[in-house]
């Protein structure tokens, strides 16, 4: 299923490593706040992004992110 999706990406050397939902753009902004803060590395970088994303449901009837799709 393709949806509009707000994300939260952690960005490590210009690689996208790993990316969250998030409910809102507000809550995207507060977890990326919270990870910067208690992130130790300089390389890492965090992204809140509005996007289509090919999402896949888990058994629990929760989304995750399988692809990103980049416009």
């Amino acid at each position: 299923m393709i949806e509009t999706i707000f994300a939260l990406l952690m960005i490590i050397n210009h690689e996208i490593k790993e990316h969250r939902i998030q409910a809102t753009l507000s809550d995207c902004l507060k977890h990326k706040r919270v990870a910067e803060r208690t992130s130790k590395g300089k390389s890492i970088q965090y992204k809140c992004i509005k996007s289509k994303a090919e999402l896949e449901e888990n058994i629990d009837g929760s989304y995750t992110i399988k692809k990103l799709i980049l416009e």
